[in-house]
């Protein structure tokens, strides 16, 4: 007789089976972080809400980070733990990717944390660890991005296998007793953050660190190299040579009268040599006009026409345009007139009427600034008319067809937030770009300049603006020039210019195709997203990580180091986003500011981090596309 099976019963059962091995792997996974806790002396104290057969994910244990009901961080910073270090316990947690402990108490030699291959992060910063690190500590760890083992008392040799891992992209190792020489780094391409200052290190630094600014091996008196001043053959090399000198010469009479007067005369004629070819070269470094306008980057935010010296406000434009070979502009130098005969100037766009360079050779001018791409002036033109005249280097990867073609093709964009070109003029030298002028400065200016009128209002409502308008606008760029490579390439807070309502103007985008293929990567902030750091790939979702630098800057009101060639100063602002948002403290990146001022907007604040987030993902798969940063902004009201 067949058995029957109440429906109820098979539908329970249904529901139940495909939980089960979730269920199972949530208590393998608390039973694991339970015997982990039975290692510290203060974890139960420390660590109240980890109770044994509770889910860690589902009940929020204190520092487990979690991706549904899979852990994979462990992020237990600034409890005050204390005691021995249980890997063994975390080995069951197969997909575990980070471990942080950094500002507690712990002591003795580095936890065995090799044995966790898979993991990407490692974070004890701040605490008592001692001893040598063995030299083959890492070579297991071939997944690691992110080392931080600063502010320790780590000793011996850095183990040549931290230097052989081919994903590190940070790597901190201030603050401890390292010594030795150092050992090459062998892909220095890929890590973007290093810190060796307060060691023992001696030696001469390897030509794997040249890209590293000197301040990065501070502290480190025996190191000798580039990029410190300090010669390496300098103090051994001279013992060396004078005790030669000696055995070879023990009875060497001292120089003559007369040959120390001949040495005197040479000494001399040599120097006033130098002294004019010096400034020789500051003369025409001078005349190269090396400024730059609010349009472009600089590590000191630049109002326009502010604080600018005497000797450079209100001189006719002329004034600086003298023939030479860098290309300065020359009257009377045929190439292309407008429709009103006026030669040398091709006007792209008429919504400031037209206008030749006669116009501006006639208008009085101030020296904005220089960037990457040359300098640049502000030129008003008898007919009130105020425009930015920049004067381009750099940009000869195009021959004047090309060229022209891409002007135009800019000069036709119509877009509320992109700020559309208004003449050209081309010489093979340097070119011409003419936009309008923008008063109140670029958005670098707003976030970091002087605490103004104009700042004062910069509140969460003003914030939210401008960060719908630049999504926007990029879009916009994004659709109209796709057939780009990457379509803007130079999206940051000073190529983010205000109008006086705080409405977005993007500026410096399209230059891809125009830049000089051996100097793109070192003037377009898109080449150093991770991508390109790691495999000199660069595509669309380079933008949207420059996208994600930006809106984590708006937010914080921090200066981002990715913006500085050195990484020396600023704020890591991907690192803190990241690791704020996985440890549960999303709130402390946000502006006090906007605090201050619209408190009640905090969830829109929270909103706009987690996009910011998601846009600086290292692998651009996973980054937001376009449209999905566009919708989810516009989403936040």
């Amino acid at each position: 007789m067949a058995t029957t099976v109440p429906v109820f019963a098979l539908f329970l059962s249904l529901l139940i089976l495909p939980t089960l091995p979730t269920l199972c792997s949530s208590q393998s996974d608390a039973d694991s972080l339970s015997k982990f806790k039975k290692s510290l002396k203060n974890g139960d104290s420390k660590l109240k809400n980890w109770v044994p057969g509770s889910s860690p994910c589902r009940k929020k244990w204190i520092g487990v980070m979690c991706d549904g009901e899979t852990i994979i961080g462990l992020h237990l910073t600034s409890l005050g733990l204390s005691g021995s270090v249980d890997v063994e316990s975390l080995l069951k947690l197969r997909s575990l990717r980070t471990i942080s402990l950094v500002k507690n108490m712990f002591e003795g030699s580095i936890p065995e944390l090799n044995k966790l291959g898979a993991l990407r992060a490692i974070y004890l910063s701040n605490n008592q660890f001692t001893g040598e690190i063995p030299n083959d500590y890492f070579e297991s760890m071939g997944s690691l991005k992110k080392v931080w083992l600063n502010q320790n008392k780590f000793s011996g040799k850095i183990p040549d296998s931290l230097m052989q891992l081919q994903n590190l992209v940070e790597l901190h190792l201030e603050g401890n007793r390292f010594s030795g020489k150092i050992p090459s780094l062998k892909y220095p391409n890929v890590t973007k953050s290093l810190d060796l200052k307060g060691n023992k290190l001696d030696g001469k630094i390897p030509e794997s660190f040249s890209k590293f600014n000197a301040s990065v091996f501070e502290g480190n008196n025996e190191l000798c190299g580039k990029p410190l001043e300090k010669h390496c053959d300098t103090a051994d090399s001279r013992k060396v040579q004078q005790e030669n000198e000696k055995q070879e010469e023990p009875d060497s009479p001292p120089p003559s009268s007369s040959q120390s007067n001949a040495t005197v005369v040479i000494s001399a004629v040599t120097l006033v040599v130098v002294v004019f070819f010096v400034v020789v070269a500051i003369i025409s470094t001078n005349r190269g006009d090396e400024l730059t306008n609010h349009h472009s980057s600089s590590r000191e935010p630049l109002r326009q026409g502010n604080n600018l010296p005497e000797s450079t406000r209100q001189k006719p434009l002329e004034s600086s345009r003298k023939s030479g070979p860098e290309g300065k502009i020359k009257r009377g130098s045929s190439q292309k007139g407008n429709k009103n005969g006026m030669a040398d100037l091709v006007v792209v766009n008429e919504e400031k009427g037209s206008f030749g360079l006669q116009d501006l050779m006639k208008a009085a001018a101030e020296v904005l600034g220089s960037g990457g791409f040359g300098s640049a002036y502000k030129a008003v033109m008898g007919n009130g008319v105020a425009v930015v005249v920049k004067r381009m280097r750099e940009m000869n990867r195009l021959g004047k067809d090309g060229f022209e073609t891409e002007m135009q093709r800019f000069g036709a964009l119509k877009h509320p937030n992109v700020l559309t070109p208004l003449a050209y003029h081309f010489r093979r030298e340097e070119k011409l770009i003419v936009s309008q002028y923008m008063p109140s400065g670029s958005l670098l200016y707003a976030l970091h300049g002087d605490r103004g009128v104009f700042h004062a209002k910069l509140n969460w409502s003003n914030r939210l603006k401008i960060i719908k308008g630049i999504a926007q606008g990029l879009g916009y760029i994004h659709t109209q020039l796709k057939i780009c490579e990457v379509p803007h390439g130079n999206l940051k807070a000073s190529n983010v210019l205000l109008t006086e309502t705080y409405e977005p103007m993007l500026s410096d985008y399209g230059f891809y195709s125009l830049i000089d293929s051996d100097k793109v990567t070192q003037v377009l902030f898109a080449y150093k997203s991770p991508e390109y750091l790691q495999s000199q790939k660069i595509s669309p979702k380079s933008d949207i990580y420059c996208l994600g630098i930006v809106l984590l800057e708006i937010v914080t009101g921090k200066f981002p180091s990715q913006y500085l060639n050195t990484g020396n100063g600023g704020i890591d602002i991907v690192q803190w986003a990241q690791s704020s948002i996985s440890e549960g403290r999303v709130e402390e990146l946000v502006d006090p500011e906007i605090l201050s001022t619209s408190s009640d907007s905090i969830n829109q604040v929270v909103s706009i981090i987690r996009i910011g987030v998601a846009c600086v993902e290292s692998n651009p798969d996973q980054r937001l596309t376009m449209n999905e940063v566009i919708c989810k902004i516009l989403e936040v009201n």
